[in-house]
């Protein structure tokens, strides 16, 4: 009987000694299920190198993986004061603290300036881990703010979008920033200003139904989720099967709603060159302590 037992019992690590693994060292891969180095996927722009799966970014990873080194935060301190006093689950006040806390942003977008491959650029990235990236007033007024710094500037404009669509914990004038932000965008047109847009997983709703596909070019990271209604809802409401790959990123490529489909870590090569056909220019280099002594040399009248 001994060949089915143990003789002994195995020697068991004291309580005070027991091995640690330490968290965060690895993650998951969910598509292709491959233990990736966290350092490896921050290299990396956040895409695993197996497989090719984008995770997604905060905004303030997107605009530290789009501007060359220093960027500059504007826009800031504009806050929602909840003007329906809304409450379902959980009071929308509470919800708007938690969101700030977890962040660590006034809202769900940030807007930054600085330079793109030596372009002086203003960039809006969208925050889906702030209520789910919807768009409220205030990043209605931030986006606005941003096109008309863009304009008055100069300026280019990139809008990257993660959303699920218009907050309506703050009603209809959640719904109106459709119309504001569009109406922006038509004066940056008619200023004859580049305005790429670039959709990312997810962006859905009222955000893909204005500025989201109103880009002068519209391009998409791979298999990002892009429409306006979600496909179970669209299901219900035909009562039919949507085809394999509907309203990701490739899907939509094929029948024209996008431009192109571009891998993020060729995205910010892909906008250099996109906003230089535009007609974008460098920005002039900053002066340097020789140039600040060189005497100016003046000039005659009439010469």
């Amino acid at each position: 009987m001994a060949w089915f037992k143990r003789a002994r019992k195995p020697i068991a690590a004291p309580p005070d000694h027991a091995p640690r693994v330490p968290e965060g060292l690895w993650v998951k891969c969910p598509d292709c299920a491959d233990a990736i180095y966290h350092k490896e996927l921050a290299t990396s722009l956040g895409v695993c190198p197996n497989c090719a799966h984008h995770f997604r970014l905060s905004a303030t990873e997107r605009l530290q993986g789009l501007f060359d080194d220093r960027w500059d935060e504007v826009e800031r301190g504009l806050f929602s004061k909840d003007p329906l006093t809304f409450t379902d689950t959980k009071a929308y006040i509470d919800r708007l603290e938690q969101s700030r806390q977890a962040t660590g942003h006034d809202d769900a977008v940030v807007v930054g300036v600085g330079r793109i491959g030596g372009l002086e650029t203003i960039v809006a990235a969208m925050e889906y881990r702030f209520i789910g990236g919807s768009m409220g007033v205030v990043v209605g007024e931030k986006i606005t703010r941003a096109i008309e710094r863009a304009i008055e500037g100069r300026r280019p404009l990139v809008i990257v979008s993660s959303s699920g669509g218009a907050r309506m914990m703050e009603g209809t004038l959640s719904l109106m920033q459709m119309a504001k932000i569009s109406g922006a965008l038509a004066r940056l047109d008619r200023a004859r200003l580049p305005y790429i847009s670039v959709l990312t997983d997810p962006t859905t709703g009222g955000v893909t139904a204005s500025f989201a596909m109103l880009g002068d070019i519209n391009v998409a990271e791979p298999k990002a989720l892009i429409g306006f209604a979600g496909p179970r809802v669209i299901e219900q409401t035909i009562r039919q099967k949507l085809p394999e790959g509907f309203q990701r990123s490739e899907f939509l490529l094929e029948r024209g709603m996008l431009d192109a489909v571009v891998d993020r870590r060729e995205l910010k090569p892909f906008i250099v060159k996109a906003l230089t056909f535009m007609g974008a220019t460098p920005a002039p280099a900053p002066a340097t302590d020789e140039d600040r002594e060189r005497p100016v040399e003046q000039v005659a009248p009439g010469s």
